[in-house]
């Protein structure tokens, strides 16, 4: 039987990160290819939680917390190999419980929007991005 290890990490390495992106998919739509926004990535997101099969990283859930008001969930990536089993939803369960006062919130991949309110979390339309300064009016 395989045993998956939940944990908080401070530090994973850039290269066990970009693999796990790329294994999931969500590689998509992160830049893979630049290591130092991956290091700032890893570096900022101060709520890392893992998944792990014999050492091995899985899945991670990578956050940006006040720890008290909102936890922003940034990255949530499962290896493909590993989906459907609950490891997404325990991700997302042990980064509430280290920061259980918070609203947690994430913005959706394209391909798992049907997944968050099979789990019980609620869609907000209310979301708005700003990617250029020079957007903005």
């Amino acid at each position: 039987m395989t045993v998956i290890e939940y944990q908080i990490e401070n530090k994973i390495s850039i290269d066990e990160f970009k693999s796990v992106l790329v294994n999931s998919t969500l590689g998509e739509r992160r830049p893979v290819d630049d290591e130092e926004t991956l290091s700032k990535m890893i570096e900022h997101g101060n709520l890392i939680v893992t998944a792990r099969e014999n050492g091995k990283l899985i899945g991670v859930a990578r956050s940006l917390t006040d720890f008290n008001y909102c936890t922003y969930l940034s990255d949530l990536a499962v290896d493909e190999k590993y989906q459907k089993m609950g490891i997404g939803k325990e991700l997302i369960r042990q980064t509430k419980l280290a920061s259980p006062q918070a609203k947690l919130i994430l913005l959706s991949a394209p391909k798992a929007v049907d997944y968050y309110p099979k789990i019980g979390m609620t869609q907000w339309e209310q979301c708005y991005v700003l990617d250029e300064l020079e957007d903005l009016k």
